[in-house]
């Protein structure tokens, strides 16, 4: 390890993740390691079913690894908390009977962080850097699916945790409006250098948002590789060179596979 570098906020070291179904014990992960300094835009990329989400759950606390541990600024995760904040796929993580202001609000409050006066100033906040001052009284259902999900990043950024926790956040919109919100997502970073932990299969959305990423095999997930993205004002030949070598190092073992058969 680089000895320059400080502590990492998160660690995460021989991680082994399972979960019962029905009929089967499921490893979802195995003996995974990396680590997250503050202010990274850290993915986790990789196919549908290698962990990735099993992952981000772990780091939430909502499941506990079966072998190894995660523990965010030296202490060990064995609990959700307001220190990790998730923001999912699904736009109905949003209350229905609350407007968008009440929805920030009602986080703030339930956790204890704030109440009254100082969580409503704390909520403008948010909700103005991501552009919805005009809506601050609005409902969830009067709002659009890029709308939805800006409500959930300020929610989840108001309560200035120090990991943000996303788990394919734009992969239900179209193509146009998911592109803007990748934008508005890195001119956010640009304000604050918040720290965010984000779940994709989409390359080309890995090397725009990342500054780092993880690849990780097909189920079982095993950590294939960690890189260094290009930086988000690279030229598009930069990243698309990067996007290639991407994909040619998650698929490589299944074109081997098939040149065998």
């Amino acid at each position: 390890m680089d000895q320059t570098l400080p502590p990492p906020l998160l660690d995460v070291r021989g991680v082994t993740l399972q979960y019962k179904t029905r009929d089967h014990l499921v490893t979802a992960t195995y003996r995974v390691d990396f680590s997250v300094q503050r202010s990274d835009r850290f993915i986790l990329l990789g196919p549908s079913g290698c962990g990735k989400s099993t992952l981000l759950k772990a780091v939430g606390g909502y499941m506990a690894p079966t072998e190894g541990e995660m523990r965010l600024k030296g202490q060990r995760i064995t609990r959700p908390g307001p220190d990790r904040m998730m923001v999912f796929q699904e736009f109905d993580q949003l209350l229905p009977w609350k407007t968008v202001r009440q929805n920030v609000v009602f986080a703030l409050q339930t956790s204890g962080k704030l109440r009254g006066k100082a969580a409503d100033e704390k909520a403008m906040q948010y909700i103005e850097k991501v552009n919805l001052t005009r809506f601050a009284d609005a409902y969830p259902h009067t709002l659009s699916g890029g709308m939805k999900q800006r409500v959930a990043i300020a929610r989840g950024m108001a309560m200035e945790p120090d990991i943000l926790l996303m788990d394919e956040p734009f992969a239900a919109l179209d193509a146009l409006t998911r592109q803007r919100m990748q934008n508005e997502l890195l001119t956010l970073w640009e304000d604050t250098k918040f720290t965010v932990l984000f779940v994709t299969h989409s390359i080309a959305e890995a090397v725009k948002i990342g500054n780092r990423i993880l690849l990780m095999t097909p189920h079982p997930g095993q950590v294939k590789a960690e890189l260094n993205s290009v930086d988000p004002a690279a030229s598009p030949a930069e990243a698309a060179e990067l996007e290639q070598r991407i994909h040619n190092m998650l698929f490589a073992d299944r074109v081997e596979e098939e040149e065998h058969v």
